[in-house]
Order: structure tokens, then C-alpha cells, then sequence
């Protein structure tokens, strides 16, 4: 199992959990919502960290934009393995193919 799929496995066990008991608990509790208004801002802050060209800074804040991201997913019970299989189903096709394809 590779470092993400143990992440969002953790992810979606705390769905449920005592907010008070962890962070991802605490954001999964606040709705879809607020997890897709963090993950947005998480994004920001990688991009400004880029945009500066800090490798350690945008490293720790893209670390921060996964996590989000399968924290998003999950509050809206979108699996990694439906995320990935997507991507897999992807490969090999140009990315303006597949961008065509989805007029």
C-alpha cells in the first residue's frame, strides 16, 4: 500500500470520529464544504510558494494540498482508488485528446 492509499485509508476511518479527537475529524464534521474551502486555500498557499521557487516550502505545502484534497474526497465519499482509476484510464492519451473528448 503506498504512502497515499494509507493516507486516505486513515482519512476515512476517522469519518464519524470525535471531531474533538483529530483534525481531520474536525474538518470532515465541519461538511463537504468547508474541507473544499480549506483545500482551496491550501492550494493558494502551494501556488505562492512556487510562484517564490522555495523547493522546501512548496514540498511541505503540496504535502498539505494532498492531504486536503483526499480530505475533500472524502467528505464527498469520492474513493482514491475512483480518483486513480481515472488517471490510469488516461494514460497514454494526449492530454488535448482528452480535454477535447470532454467538450
Amino acid at each position: 500500500m503506498t504512502t497515499l492509499a494509507r493516507l486516505a485509508a486513515t482519512i476515512d476511518a476517522r469519518k464519524g470520529a470525535d471531531p474533538d479527537s483529530s483534525w481531520t475529524a474536525k474538518l470532515l464534521a465541519k461538511g463537504p464544504e468547508k474541507c473544499a474551502e480549506k483545500f482551496g486555500e491550501e492550494a493558494v498557499e502551494a501556488i505562492i510558494e512556487a510562484v517564490k521557487g522555495d523547493r522546501a516550502r512548496l514540498t511541505s505545502e503540496a504535502a498539505d494540498v494532498l492531504y486536503h484534497l483526499l480530505v475533500m474526497l472524502a467528505a464527498r465519499d469520492v474513493a482514491l482508488a475512483d480518483v486513480l482509476a481515472e488517471l490510469e484510464r488516461r494514460e497514454g492519451i494526449s492530454g488535448l485528446d482528452e480535454k477535447a473528448g470532454r467538450g
